[in-house]
């Protein structure tokens, strides 16, 4: 499908179910409009990708594509962020790149008003970010998969990564905790939280990221699925694992309708 009318008089079209390109600051996103969300206001949800990847890699990913496919379906518009470059950690950089394609989205199509955040490896540490204090924007629930939620973790797991690190937020060693999202997490009630991880995952352990992190998952509403097998595996982008993300923020969605009502 192509463009729409416009829902105003004199107002751009609305371009729906393909991917729209989005010149921002540290690597293009793309935004995807359901066809339903031209009739009206739907969700968003940005997608912070991993260490080392793009919004266009993400964008061409078919096991990806597994859970955008269903976000899509759902009558979600997804924002696939450029995160401030391929190694930015989710540096103030990635957060307002992230913030910019967010204010450039929501003024292409009938959104209404609700945000959340999903991250990828790498990207799981801006996807909390934004959901924080002092964020640019306003996320009402963070999905994370084989996600670094800790920083200081990060910093100490490895040389290259502390030099990324190290460049993307221009910190020594003792600053970095009071970048780190998961500290900051605990100073904050309870979030609304999807976390996806693997006790077999040796390059994102799960034991100082996802199982602290899942302490801080807000009864009722928050998902916490353990899996088997690498980093990143096939597994995490199953329709089983697509089924109950969209489950997760769809819940939330029921929630904000009812108290709006």
């Amino acid at each position: 499908m192509g463009s729409v009318g416009p829902g105003d008089a004199g107002a751009a079209p609305l371009t729906v179910d393909r991917w729209i390109r989005q010149n921002t600051a540290g690597g293009a996103s793309y935004l995807r409009v359901p066809a339903a969300c031209a009739a009206r206001p739907c969700p968003l949800v940005i997608v912070s990708h991993p260490r080392a990847q793009t919004a266009e890699r993400l964008r061409d990913s078919p096991q990806v594509n597994v859970l955008l496919s269903a976000l899509l379906n759902a009558n979600f518009a997804v924002l696939l962020s450029g995160d401030g470059g391929p190694n930015s950690w989710g540096s103030a950089s990635a957060l307002y790149t992230s913030a910019a394609a967010h204010l450039a989205a929501v003024r292409t199509y009938p959104w209404n008003g609700r945000t959340y955040a999903l991250g990828l490896s790498m990207g799981g540490l801006l996807a909390l970010r934004s959901a924080l204090p002092g964020a640019p924007y306003e996320v009402r629930g963070v999905a994370l998969i084989d996600a670094w939620v800790s920083l200081s973790g990060a910093w100490a797991s490895a040389p290259s990564r502390r030099s990324e690190i190290r460049a993307a937020y221009n910190v020594d060693h003792s600053r970095v905790a009071q970048y780190d999202p998961l500290h900051l997490t605990a100073l904050v009630p309870p979030l609304p939280l999807f976390i996806v991880s693997s006790p077999d995952d040796k390059v994102v352990p799960a034991a100082i990221n996802a199982q602290r992190l899942s302490s801080y998952a807000q009864p009722g509403v928050s998902d916490v699925v353990t899996l088997s097998g690498a980093h990143m595996g096939g597994n995490r982008f199953s329709p089983a694992v697509a089924s109950r993300l969209v489950a997760f923020l769809q819940r939330l969605e029921r929630l904000a309708g009812t108290r709006s009502s």
